[in-house]
């Protein structure tokens, strides 16, 4: 995807469904980088419904390219965040008292 309207600049983004308990690995994240290296590239987001083993994010925290590990949980939040395949179920309205309405 470009960055920017202009598209100056990528972002890489590969997607993995893992079943739960099934944690992504490094060498998932390393073959992903080696795409983006063979790409010329130096961004890009790893999104999986599972996790990442401790491997995989020591590895990606180190890297000169820029990867960004989006986990299952990440992912609700930012589809919850950006409303992405979500519904409002239900609003909480809540009121507080104006003081300056009852005060001279």
């Amino acid at each position: 995807m470009d960055e920017d309207r202009l598209g100056l600049d990528r972002i890489y983004v590969q997607a993995k469904r893992y079943a739960p308990g099934s944690a992504v690995g490094r060498p998932e994240i390393q073959g992903f980088v080696g795409s983006l290296v063979g790409l010329g590239a130096s961004k890009g987001v790893f999104v999986t419904t599972s996790s990442f083993s401790k491997q995989a994010q020591d590895y990606a925290s180190g890297l000169q390219q820029r990867i960004i590990l989006i986990d299952g949980e990440r992912l609700c939040d930012l589809m919850i965040e950006f409303d992405v395949g979500v519904r409002r179920y239900r609003s909480i309205e809540v009121k507080r008292i104006d003081e300056d309405f009852f005060s001279e």
